[in-house]
């Protein structure tokens, strides 16, 4: 009797509900599933569901997710009746992935495409992937580059909508160790490499996510990252903050500008009740005093000192002309390679960029994609015709549209840029 071998990808969704298929073996974990090991499946030709002669219908594997999934690869048998199983999409939704510090819950929108790099985004202190990214990624010139990738929500471990409280005595993940559970996701879902886009303390995990794992790191867009540790100084009025102010209030200081608060904006006021609301109080004071126990990034700009660490990859610093944190990405910006670095600061924009400017950002954001070979002109027609804002250089060497240098430049152009290129919106 003719056995016909199948090979799917991990998928922790669906169930196999066809006569004469069984497990032949699994990987390691709960409900026998492993990134990259995969499931084997031995289909029994005489153990085959009775079928109709006249009208032969395929074999399926049943999921509760809809739509066509492509983890499903062609059988391997040389019987002419092998025959391919198809697969509902399992991959859109969203995934708990089992890292070496603890469970990470990540939202996937879209399925790969091709040799395409993913999309990996990060938030902030006091937010989750919804609260931070929901009005950009929604944007409807920005669904116009995303529909060519896909898209890879990451939240902090416990900031999630209904995340479970974590027990007394929890010792949260570290920054370095926040970063070092990434390569899990990437390699969970067969990613290659990722561009990733980080805010505040997400931006500051994906630094060091890109410092040490620069292979699976395209290009970085790093919005409100300070590199600097907090010194005593910052600690002891972090902590009298603690004392005297709520955890909301402690957390909209961060994110948003004095004059923000001062006039106490429609958005300021939508964002104290829902980090009030919805992530929970106890995890968020966990991921809180994490970030403000950070240390330094080790980056210096090449040349400055002997054996610079930098970031490796292309890289677009963000921020508001009114944010609180543009202090701390001015020194980040001096101490990145000038020869792929590109400094956008926003204007009349405040803490939150990709909230209220969320047009300009799209515009800057689709350059960058093409700078690293991404996004040709020719599939932006739509995006390029309802262009909200212009990009002006304030010091590119020829005057011509700003954009990171990538690996792929002439040694000549690179030669030629002798300082970061600061774009103004």
């Amino acid at each position: 009797m003719a056995e016909c071998w199948l090979h799917l990808s991990a998928c922790p969704q669906w169930r196999p509900n066809l006569p004469g298929l069984r497990v032949a073996s699994r990987g390691k974990g709960e409900g026998g599933l492993s990134a990259g090991l995969g499931l084997r499946y031995k289909l029994r030709q005489g153990a085959e569901p009775a079928q109709s002669s006249a009208s032969p219908q395929p074999a399926t594997l049943l999921c509760p997710t809809p739509g066509p999934c492509p983890r499903l690869t062609q059988p391997i048998c040389s019987s002419s009746s092998a025959r391919f199983l198809t697969m509902p999409e399992c991959w859109d939704g969203e995934h708990d992935i089992e890292t070496p510090y603890g469970l990470l819950h990540v939202v996937i929108r879209g399925s790969p495409k091709g040799n395409r790099p993913a999309i990996l985004t990060y938030h902030d202190v006091g937010l989750n992937h919804k609260l931070c990214f929901n009005t950009f990624f929604n944007y409807e010139d920005m669904q116009e580059i995303t529909k060519h990738f896909v898209v890879c929500h990451v939240d902090a471990p416990g900031q999630q909508a209904g995340a479970s409280q974590f027990p007394q005595g929890y010792q949260y993940p570290s920054m370095d160790q926040l970063a070092a559970m990434l390569p899990s996701v990437v390699q969970h879902f067969g990613f290659k490499y990722v561009i990733g886009i980080g805010v505040g303390a997400g931006a500051y995990v994906l630094a060091k996510f890109a410092l040490i794992f620069p292979d699976l790191v395209e290009g970085l867009v790093l919005m409100n990252i300070d590199p600097n540790g907090k010194g005593w100084i910052d600690w002891a009025a972090a902590k009298l903050s603690g004392l005297t102010s709520t955890l909301p209030d402690t957390v909209l200081s961060h994110l948003f500008s004095q004059e923000e608060l001062v006039n106490n904006t429609e958005l300021v006021q939508s964002y104290r009740q829902q980090i009030g609301s919805v992530v929970n109080q106890f995890n968020l004071q966990l991921f809180l005093n994490m970030y403000n126990s950070r240390r330094d990034l080790d980056i210096n700009r090449p040349g400055t000192v002997p054996n610079a660490k930098t970031l490796r990859c292309p890289v677009m610093l963000v921020v508001g002309d009114n944010a609180p944190a543009e202090e701390g990405v001015v020194e980040c910006n001096s101490k990145l390679d000038p020869t792929n670095t590109t400094f956008l600061k926003m204007a009349d924009s405040g803490g939150l960029p990709q909230v209220t400017q969320p047009g300009k950002l799209t515009e800057a954001f689709k350059y960058f994609l093409q700078g690293m070979g991404y996004m040709p002109s020719a599939s932006m027609t739509r995006l390029a015709r309802s262009r909200t804002a212009s990009l002006t250089s304030a010091s590119s060497v020829d005057g011509t549209r700003p954009r990171a240098c990538t690996h792929s430049e002439s040694t000549e152009v690179m030669g030629q840029i002798n300082h970061t290129m600061e774009v103004s919106c």
